[in-house]
C-alpha cells in the first residue's frame, strides 16, 4: 500500500492547483508526479484547494457529482464517481455569456441539478430521503475544465482538482421531482443550432436521484453532510462536448425545460 502524503505534500500540490486555476496554466498529472497517489490523498488536496479559494473570498453554494455515466467514464478513463464543490463564482445566469478566459481545455455537459430544501446526513440516505428534501429539480449545464494537461486525468487526478469543475448554468424552470421519472426523462443537447448529444437519466447511475444517494452516503462518511439550499449537480447524462469562443450551447429536458450558454 502506497504511504499517506504529508500535510506539507498535500498543502503544495493543492498550491499547484490553485495557481493552475487562477492563472489557466494547466499541470502534469499528479497520478504521474506522485507514484501511487492515493485517492484519499486527491480529496485532501481537494479540500485544501477549495479552502484557499473560500480564504480568496469564494463561498460553497453546493456540491456536484462526476463520472456517473459510463460514457464519461470511458472519454474520462476513470471507473468510479466522484465529487466536487460549487462555489458563487462558478454560477453563470441562464442565458449568459462565459468568458472562457482562463479556461483551459472546457467542455460542457448536459445533468439535472437538484435544489435542497433539507439536509441529508449520511449514511443511511435512501431514494425517498432524496425526494423528499429536493424542493425542485431543474436542467442545466456544468461546464468542467481540467487543469491537469491534456484532460490525461485518472481518478485520483480529477478528484485532487476538484472533480474537474468550472462553472454552471441552471435553467429558470424550478419543477418538483414528486411524479417525475428522472430516469426515463430525455434530454437534448445542441451546439450552435445543431443537434450534438441525447441522453436520459438512467445514463446516471440507473437515475440522478441514485447520483445524490450515492453522494449523501458518501460525505456522510467523510464527516460531512449536503446542506438545506444547496444546489447539487447529479452528473452528465451525455458526453462531455468542447466549446470554444462563440459556440452557443442549449440543453432541454422536457418538463424540465432548457438552459442556454454563450461562449466568448
Amino acid at each position: 500500500m502506497s504511504a499517506a502524503l504529508t500535510p506539507a505534500e498535500i498543502a503544495e500540490q493543492a498550491a499547484q492547483l490553485y495557481r493552475a486555476l487562477r492563472e489557466g496554466a494547466p499541470l502534469d498529472p499528479l497520478s504521474e508526479r506522485i507514484a501511487g497517489l492515493r485517492i484519499e490523498d486527491a480529496y485532501a488536496i481537494s479540500s485544501d484547494l477549495l479552502a484557499r479559494r473560500v480564504a480568496d473570498g469564494e463561498r460553497v453554494v453546493g456540491k456536484k457529482i462526476g463520472a456517473t455515466s459510463a460514457a464519461v467514464q470511458r472519454m474520462l478513463k476513470v471507473d468510479q464517481p466522484d465529487f466536487g464543490f460549487l462555489t458563487d463564482r462558478m454560477e453563470v445566469r441562464n442565458d449568459a455569456t462565459l468568458s472562457l478566459d482562463g479556461l483551459i481545455a472546457p467542455r460542457a455537459e448536459g445533468e439535472i441539478a437538484f435544489h435542497l430544501k433539507r439536509d441529508l446526513c449520511g449514511p443511511g440516505i435512501t431514494h425517498h430521503e432524496v425526494i423528499a428534501a429536493t424542493e425542485a429539480v431543474s436542467v442545466c449545464f456544468e461546464i468542467v475544465d481540467s487543469r491537469i494537461r491534456d484532460w490525461k486525468i485518472g481518478i485520483t487526478d480529477t478528484v485532487a482538482d476538484n472533480a474537474s469543475a468550472a462553472a454552471f448554468v441552471l435553467g429558470d424552470r424550478r419543477v418538483s421531482p414528486k411524479g417525475l421519472d428522472l430516469g426515463t426523462l430525455g434530454m437534448v443537447v445542441e451546439k450552435n443550432g445543431e443537434l450534438v448529444a441525447t441522453g436520459a437519466g438512467a445514463a446516471a447511475l440507473g437515475s440522478p436521484i441514485n447520483c445524490v444517494v450515492w453522494l449523501a452516503n458518501t460525505l456522510g462518511r467523510l464527516g460531512t453532510s449536503l446542506k438545506a439550499g444547496e444546489v447539487i449537480l447529479s452528473g452528465a447524462l451525455v458526453p462531455l462536448i468542447p466549446v470554444q469562443r462563440g459556440d452557443h450551447m442549449r440543453v432541454r429536458m422536457g418538463a424540465l425545460g432548457s438552459a442556454d450558454v454563450h461562449f466568448a
